[in-house]
């Protein structure tokens, strides 16, 4: 049973291989990752059955035991998100697809498929990786396909916002990699199990020193501020499958990272000052920068920006209540970005343009449809955290850990929060009056009925995809119950991680 957890790996890899070999064959393509992703999609959620049942599943990779050996571990914390992720990958996937057989001439070119494959190995890895020098690899492997689908079919504005991406995400990488070696030159280990502890050994200026450092490198990963000035310039440019999936998943794999660290390696027992400040400036500077911008995709770049900031905040809390509350958000944030992006895409195909300012004054091509703005108000209220979408339980659980937590570092986050949640409401309800109403340049009969070129652009598979993904946040709320047990029990296991340390290296004893 353990190859459960290699398979989210190993799958998306060999396919990645094999849809290379496709070259040209693009119907068979789009068949084999559709399939490799839905079969990826249906491990993660066993895993996640067995890993609720039994207890976290380790594998040792070639049969050597940890701390020597590599272990991937799948805890409930790496199953749930495993499970997220890979199913707002498959939807996307089915967005991309349909997107290129409506409009042929702007579909993504070859390198799609393999570079999205290992995109989705890479998350795999991320979730799974036992150690923090495997953790690097995922990272790389993510950020090599990535490099490549920000890039595809693009003229130099692209080009230039990929080079930004690519010299930020170099410069993180060669932090993570010195971070490593000096984890390794203070402990002699790089196996998180194990590092756990080792670190509480250490003397206070080195545990801060090496804390403070992995903050930084999985903070740029995330884009918190001051750090985030790379992805409101990058994402905006992509294709609008690949800005929905970088926007939903790749700093959600920062923000894990961080809390996976941070809880294992350097637990505290009261309020982190230096989390809460940073979520703070991330929430105000996010949205007041979203409120700035007439891009529709550069505005929900900023939104992206601020909720990161969200989920700190139940990090800075460091207990249950407050990780509880940051496992949600992310479980929540992921489904609900990639909606918004997603709906974004069709947006710009139907008007033509991006440009808020522009849709005002009715210089968009054709008037959005009405089911569009209907999965956008879901989407974007859910955002808001509007009763009783799945914003609202997840802003609610993080309110009422810092109320619990109590003291002035706990008050004023929820304050940031409340403010910035108003702050995000604007901002939707300006994409909402922009895109959704008034008229447009030239109605469908005045052109002789029927739509024009980019109308036809949105094919049923791409509206398809995006209500699979507006209904999967609506599931959130549904099943908000038993989703805020399973994310208070993975809290649990972050905050007294015996079970994680005790589920790697018992076996080694």
């Amino acid at each position: 049973m353990t190859t459960l957890v290699a398979l989210p790996v190993l799958l998306p890899v060999l396919a990645a291989g094999l849809v290379l070999a496709l070259t040209g064959r693009t119907t068979a393509q789009r068949a084999l990752t559709v399939a490799v992703l839905t079969a990826v999609l249906a491990d993660a959620v066993v895993l996640l059955v067995r890993v609720e049942r039994d207890g976290p599943v380790v594998m040792e990779v070639g049969g050597w035991p940890p701390p020597l050996g590599i272990v991937l571990v799948a805890d409930l914390l790496a199953a749930l998100l495993l499970v997220v992720a890979v199913l707002v990958a498959l939807a996307v996937l089915l967005f991309a697809v349909g997107q290129g057989r409506a409009d042929p001439e702007s579909t993504l070119a070859m390198p799609f498929h393999p570079s999205y494959l290992l995109l989705v190995a890479g998350l795999g890895l991320a979730f799974l990786a036992g150690d923090l020098f495997n953790l690097f690899v995922a990272f790389e492997l993510m950020l090599a396909a990535s490099y490549v689908l920000i890039t595809l079919n693009a003229g130099r504005p692209r080009v230039r916002a990929g080079m930004t991406y690519v010299m930020t995400s170099l410069t993180s990488s060669l932090l993570f990699l010195t971070a490593v070696a000096l984890v390794y030159a203070a402990t002699g280990t790089v196996n998180l199990a194990d590092l756990a502890a080792r670190t509480e050994g250490l003397p206070e200026g080195v545990r801060a020193a090496l804390s403070l450092l992995l903050f930084v490198v999985f903070g740029i990963k995330a884009a918190v501020v001051p750090l985030h000035f790379w992805l409101p310039d990058s994402y905006p440019t992509a294709p609008a499958p690949i800005t929905a999936v970088f926007a939903a998943l790749l700093t959600k794999v920062g923000v894990y990272a961080m809390v996976r660290v941070q809880t294992l390696l350097f637990p505290r027992e009261d309020l982190w000052w230096t989390a809460a400040v940073v979520a703070v400036a991330t929430m105000l500077v996010g949205l007041l920068g979203a409120v700035a911008q007439d891009d529709v995709n550069r505005l929900l770049s900023f939104t992206l920006v601020g909720h990161v900031g969200y989920m700190l905040f139940g990090l800075a809390l460091f207990d249950v209540a407050g990780l509880a509350g940051t496992i949600l958000y992310v479980v929540h944030h992921i489904i609900v970005q990639a909606s918004l992006f997603l709906v974004a895409g069709l947006v710009v195909v139907a008007t033509g343009t991006a440009s808020l300012s522009r849709m005002e004054k009715g210089d968009k091509d054709h008037v959005v449809p009405p089911g569009v703005g209907l999965l956008f108000a879901v989407a974007a209220l859910s955002l808001a955290g509007i009763p009783p979408l799945s914003g609202f339980v997840a802003k609610f659980a993080l309110l009422r850990a810092a109320v619990a937590h109590g003291g002035a570092g706990a008050y004023a986050l929820a304050a940031a929060a409340l403010l910035t949640s108003l702050l995000t409401l604007y901002a939707m309800v300006r994409v909402w009056r922009a895109a959704f109403t008034g008229p447009a340049r030239q109605a469908p009969e005045e052109r002789g009925g029927g739509p024009g070129p980019a109308g036809r652009s949105s094919s049923v598979l791409t509206v398809a995809a995006t209500v699979c993904t507006v209904l999967a946040g609506l599931t959130v709320t549904v099943g908000a119950g038993p989703l805020a047990d399973l994310s208070e029990r993975a809290a649990d296991a972050l905050v007294h991680g015996d079970v994680y340390r005790e589920a790697v290296l018992g076996r080694s004893r």
